[in-house]
């Protein structure tokens, strides 16, 4: 660790210095200010530390949004340990194999995850710890600065996990200065605001909406319930100057707004409105212009891999329909000749942890290979038009469609079964189910595989539609669904 090094840590200590006692995070009425995160921060790291984390040493979080996780990704911060969220939707049956790849030294669980926790974490060969046990011992620790000697810069800071095609979560490694720096506000602190974060604590878009934030010295309002009520209510009492959300929620926000309950809701303090991970109507993006007069509308490209890559402004929402704009200040992008989009620059992630083989692939000569196709006009603009490799984008999370067949192929009315997404105004893709019944029985309804499908899979991975068909398109050399041709068949 030099002075010049960029760690997390040193974003807690900071504002806890320069705004102690301003409001760093909030969830249901509850408050953590920044003196206190940094404290519990301590507090918390030190508890860590005698239950053997240490530089390095990885810990998998599983639990549904809580202020605790918040002082766990600052405590890990502070004593050079990697933070590893798992999503709450898992099934234990999900969350099992992800866990036991990143080999933590601990995973941590809340009260409804604890039975399930502890086998999780028996797979991983770790313990299992209560975040609630954990705050207990932390309470006796001492609160003055923890820091790692040993820490750098480039040393790991999270791993976030994402589906590939062939069904295997792979872990993208993001290191402090990267985490750093795509968070950071510049050089001066404009005045920002609060910002209500409508994504889980698993996920990336969370954390960096927190520590944006939290760089800034502002709030993070958290939500317990990700409905539109709670969303808009929440806005509406912290004054919410800036709001992140995908095409899904917004319309879920915007169709609250027009019922009894929410018409007089007040959401005039929001300056900043961004929206992205999927293609955004115009339709769409003209209704949240009309519904938050006083905002900024803005379009974003990126990835957990590449951080933020490309940005339509307010000014060309309406010029350049469909498009995610023009690159970011932050990126380089090329266009290769079958149209896949690459990328490099500061933000990139490390790689895929333990995973050289889908670095290797992924990365080359510094240069990250989306996956995602596009067109770019005359101006520079890019519009994404399809993806290059068999996943499903829905929602804002990865779908593998191999996962999804693997568990639909078990059951007993399904003879053959092919996954694809499709083009959905609401989800960006939502995932359908294209399968052939078994000799003699009738086709299984869209509720009775979602019900095979509960336990085994998230909610965001089960289809949400269902085709009916004789026979798969297959290629004659490999055997291999044809996808495609199934998604423009159906679409």
């Amino acid at each position: 660790m030099t002075a010049r090094d960029l760690l997390i840590g040193d974003v807690f200590r900071n504002a806890a210095r320069g705004a102690p006692g301003r409001v760093a995070a909030a969830l249901d009425g509850a408050e953590l200010t920044f003196a206190e995160l940094d404290a519990r921060a301590n507090t918390y790291g030190r508890a860590l530390a005698r239950l053997g984390v240490g530089h390095r040493d990885r810990v998998v979080t599983w639990s549904a949004t809580n202020l605790d996780t918040l002082v766990v990704f600052a405590a890990a911060a502070k004593l050079g340990a990697v933070l590893a969220p798992l999503s709450s939707a898992l099934s234990a049956e999900e969350a099992a194999p992800v866990a036991e790849a990143v080999r933590p030294s601990l995973v941590l669980v809340d009260a409804e995850r604890a039975e399930a926790g502890r086998e999780v974490a028996r797979r991983a060969g770790a313990a299992a710890v209560g975040l609630a046990e954990l705050g207990a011992a932390a309470a006796d620790e001492a609160a003055t600065d923890l820091a790692c000697d040993q820490l750098s810069e480039h040393d790991p800071h999270v791993i976030f996990f994402t589906s590939g095609s062939t069904g295997r979560s792979k872990g993208v490694v993001i290191s402090h200065r990267v985490s750093y720096l795509r968070t950071h506000p510049g050089a001066l602190l404009e005045p920002r605001g609060a910002m209500v974060c409508p994504y889980p604590l698993f996920h990336m878009g969370a954390w960096t909406i927190a520590l944006q934030q939290w760089q800034a010295r502002d709030r993070v309002v958290l939500l317990s319930s990700y409905d539109a009520p709670a969303l808009a209510a929440a806005i509406q009492r912290h004054g919410a100057t800036r709001l992140n959300c995908i095409p899904a929620i917004w319309r879920r926000l915007l169709d609250h707004l027009r019922t009894e309950a929410g018409r007089d809701v007040d959401l005039s303090s929001v300056r900043v409105a961004d929206t992205g991970t999927s293609a955004t109507p115009l339709e769409l993006l003209e209704a949240i212009r009309a519904a938050l007069p006083n905002a900024v509308l803005r379009v974003f490209y990126g990835s957990t891999e590449a951080g933020p890559v490309a940005m339509l402004e307010d000014a060309d929402v309406a010029r350049k329909p469909g498009s995610c704009g023009v690159v970011v200040p932050t990126a380089q992008v090329r266009v290769d000749d079958t149209g896949e989009v690459w990328v490099r620059g500061p933000l990139l992630f490390d790689g895929y942890f333990d995973d050289p083989d889908a670095t290797a692939e992924a990365v080359v000569d510094g240069w990250y290979r989306t996956g995602d196709l596009a067109d770019v006009d005359d101006e520079g603009y890019l519009t994404i038009v399809g993806r290059a490799r068999d996943v499903i984008r829905t929602g804002g999370e990865t779908v593998s469609p191999l996962e999804v067949e693997q568990v639909l192929m078990t059951h007993p009315q399904v003879a053959d079964v092919a996954v694809v997404g499709l083009p959905d105004v609401q989800w960006g893709e939502v995932v359908c189910a294209v399968l052939v019944p078994t000799d003699g029985a009738a086709p299984p309804e869209l509720a009775e595989l979602q019900a095979h499908c509960a336990g085994r899979l998230a909610r965001f991975k089960q289809p949400r539609r269902l085709a009916v068909v004789d026979s798969l398109p297959r290629t004659a050399s490999t055997n291999q669904v044809q996808r495609r041709l199934l998604a423009e068949r159906l679409g």
